[in-house]
């Protein structure tokens, strides 16, 4: 019956109405949020995420990727519903072995045997979109032909029909068309998906990964025969070895589960804040590991695309962030499609500033896994409430980021994530693949209340009202800001070159000189410090000033 395209379509739309009923009534008949309807509301979302996974095995096809798709989306799931769904297996039952054989002979134009010399019965792995038999070339040489299921193609085509019926019902009888677009959802859904089911674009992923790879030590991509891949058949090199996970695997081996996780750690960080592609599911099944400590990365069906643009706009919104320039950050925001055309830029711009504050006042010394996924889950609250949609790429690019950490936790549950970090951020943020660098553009930023003193001063002379303003004092305190950073750096020029002075009196043996020296640049320092010490207290006044309007 899962072959019928009216049984499958009746039961996906089916069941997806019932879940839009149970949420109606349930808010029907709970007027008021107490923690007993919060508990009651989390767990309809449970019961309705496991009948989702029950259903999704029974049907296979499209259900299983759409699970997995959506447990990216924290734009559009809660939490709860998400953690099922992260659950979702992507192994079903195999197909019968002859089928595929014949799929693989239908594809190379004759028979199996003119290719290969055997080939195993039974697959060795079994997933939704293909199947990985072990087989043998003409020479002996061990390889992995991964073959597309029976039927598969046209499975997706009724599971599509089946989830526009879907959209097009939740556009018209729920709030929830109004929140995302549901429209470019469902393209985006149809494209993601639709990759996978042509592995010749695996293929090409596989030799991009394999070109980027190749000069890495203890990092390695599989060979790949193109004139045996087609559409629907991929024929790889066979790796020996096991899961990265396998704890028996590594102790067996004498490896070193540090030296391990840091090689995964570097492997996906360099995927992951650079532009190009990443692999955009990488558990541990993907993540082997040889007996030399070899890590070797497979399956690219899935992966993710960072633009060139995409990292520079990241890298503004950072500078944004760190600039208390939210403007910009909202700017990086609309470039990279974040934001819906519906949004409240404003009220986005305070909640973002509000939260930077919230995670700036605290202290990250201890930066630990609990740390990562209480910011995770604050930032799926963030989006979920929000007129924010991730575009695809970036909601797997978390979904990614979230994998490998529960990837480098089990290999070495000591894992110092902030330690290895922090040397990646300090070369991300100095703009090595970009042509200026964060530091650059927050030295710029610096500048300009000082190369805008003229005209403030002229500004604050001229205009009459700002005496009486009610905002006279905070002009005032803005104006005392740029005087300040002239003076401190007039100050440290005059330190600098009487220093200068003192050196060059002590080494020639010139007391006048070496005394004016030492005077001049006391002075000067007691002066830098003292201008510090208001400069501080007024941007203070400022900041606080600012927050008091802003309430």
């Amino acid at each position: 019956m899962k072959y019928r395209a009216f049984y499958r379509i009746t039961v996906i739309v089916f069941m997806f109405i019932k879940f839009l009923w149970q949420i109606f009534w349930f808010r029907r008949t709970h007027r008021f949020w107490d923690e007993s309807a919060r508990e009651k509301w989390e767990s309809l979302l449970v019961n309705q995420a496991k009948e989702y996974r029950k259903k999704s095995l029974e049907l296979e096809g499209l259900l299983i990727k759409f699970g997995q798709f959506l447990s990216t989306r924290a734009d559009l799931l809660p939490p709860v519903f998400l953690h099922e769904l992260e659950g979702l297996v992507d192994r079903v039952e195999p197909v019968p072995p002859h089928i595929s054989k014949e799929i693989i002979q239908k594809e190379w134009n004759g028979n199996i045997e003119d290719y290969i010399q055997d080939i195993e019965d039974q697959p060795v792995a079994s997933a939704s979109i293909g199947e990985v038999y072990k087989a043998y070339l003409l020479d002996g040489t061990p390889v992995a032909i991964k073959v597309q299921r029976h039927r598969v193609e046209e499975i997706f085509r009724t599971d599509f029909k089946a989830l526009r019926i879907v959209f097009w019902i939740l556009a018209r009888v729920t709030s929830f068309g109004k929140k995302a677009d549901l429209g470019a959802l469902y393209r985006e859904l149809v494209m993601v998906i639709s990759k996978e089911l042509d592995f010749q674009k695996e293929l090409k992923h596989s030799l991009n990964f394999q070109k980027r790879y190749q000069d890495w030590e203890g990092v390695y991509v599989p060979e790949y025969y193109e004139h045996l891949s087609t559409r629907r058949v991929l024929v790889m090199e066979w790796i020996e070895g096991a899961k990265v996970t396998d704890s028996s695997f590594i102790r067996e081996n004498g490896l070193n589960r540090e030296q391990i996780a840091k090689r995964v750690f570097d492997l996906f960080t360099d995927q992951l804040v650079s532009a190009g592609m990443f692999h955009a599911d990488p558990h541990s099944g993907n993540l082997m590991i040889r007996s030399d400590g070899t890590l070797v990365m497979i399956d690219f069906g899935m992966v993710g695309e960072i633009k060139q643009e995409d990292a520079s706009n990241i890298r503004m919104m950072i500078q944004g962030f760190i600039l208390d320039d939210y403007d910009a950050v909202i700017r990086s925001l609309e470039k990279m499609d974040f934001l819906l055309p519906h949004a409240n830029q404003q009220k986005v711009k305070r909640l973002l500033k509000e939260t930077a504050d919230m995670y700036l006042a605290g202290n990250f010394e201890k930066f630990d896994q609990d740390v990562i996924n209480q910011i995770l889950s604050d930032v799926q609250e963030f989006v979920q409430d929000q007129p924010i949609q991730l575009p695809a790429d970036y909601a797997f690019l978390g979904r990614a980021s979230s994998i490998v950490i529960g990837v480098l936790t089990s290999v070495y549950p000591e894992v110092d994530l902030m330690k290895w970090g922090k040397p990646v951020i300090q070369q991300w943020v100095s703009g090595n693949d970009s042509n200026e660098s964060i530091y650059l553009n927050v030295l710029k930023e610096s500048a300009k209340p000082l190369l805008s003193l003229p005209r403030s001063v002229n500004q604050f002379l001229t205009d009459g009202a700002l005496e009486r303003a009610w905002k006279e004092r905070y002009y005032q305190r803005k104006l005392f800001h740029q005087f300040y950073l002239f003076y401190g750096l007039l100050s440290f020029i005059v330190f600098t070159l009487s220093a200068g002075v003192a050196g060059f009196g002590y080494v020639e043996g010139l007391d006048i000189l070496l005394y004016i020296g030492i005077s001049v640049s006391g002075a000067s320092l007691l002066s830098l410090l003292l201008i510090f010490i208001r400069h501080f207290r007024n941007i203070y006044l400022i900041t606080n000033n600012r927050r008091n309007n802003s309430e």
